[in-house]
């Protein structure tokens, strides 16, 4: 297939990159600074803007797939206006570029805990707010989208990069709640992440509706 991935020189991005690339997809690999990218077996680096909807349109034209890993940068101070504006013009480009699907990683932060978000818990780390609030905030306006086969993809409570675990190919699947392993963690690799997304872009599993996964 041929999958365009968002934000492709990120921490998710690069990832999504591999494990796509490694599969045989051919990958559109787009960022504002996409050269680090080129060389690469089946990827072809574009540079875009995600603000310049015309632009990033023509990026995204002939993509089966688009994923979109955009992250408006986590020391942003106008990290929630800028993720939202953002998230919101990919979307219009993806319409654009004539492409039906559009895979959205966001936050873990609107996953349900006994009927309450997580990002609305006492608890949340002041540092993430902004971002998971925005990203929750996506998720309800990408539920009115009628016209895209959308799905919204919210990581494990715990993904970063200090999760050693690397690619295992495992990982469980759940939607509106965190799955939590045996010692109670909601925990995923980055690598992993990348696997339950390009197994989501082959399977087509969860057409307009939210996920996660964890191990």
């Amino acid at each position: 297939m041929k999958v365009a991935v968002i934000g492709a020189t990120g921490f998710v991005g690069q990832n999504l990159v591999e494990e796509l690339s490694n599969r045989g997809h051919e990958v559109i690999a787009i960022a504002r600074h996409a050269a680090t990218l080129e060389g690469k077996a089946n990827v072809t680096a574009k540079a875009a803007d995600v603000n310049d909807v015309p632009a990033l349109a023509a990026a995204l034209n002939g993509a089966e797939v688009v994923v979109s890993a955009f992250n408006a940068g986590w020391t942003n101070p106008n990290l929630y206006n800028d993720f939202l504006k953002g998230s919101k013009d990919i979307q219009q480009a993806v319409k654009d570029a004539g492409v039906n699907r559009l895979i959205v990683i966001g936050g873990a932060g609107s996953l349900f805990i006994d009927g309450k978000q997580l990002v609305d818990g006492p608890d949340f780390p002041a540092d993430y707010k902004a971002g998971a609030t925005a990203a929750r905030d996506y998720l309800n306006l990408i539920k009115e989208e009628k016209d895209l086969n959308w799905s919204f993809f919210s990581p494990a409570i715990e993904m970063h990069p200090g999760i050693t675990t690397g690619r295992t190919g495992n990982y469980r699947l759940s939607l509106e709640n965190p799955v939590f392993n045996e010692e109670g963690r909601s925990i995923l690799s980055v690598q992993d992440l990348a696997v339950a997304i390009a197994d989501e872009v082959e399977n087509n599993q969860h057409s307009q509706q939210r996920f996660t996964a964890a191990y």
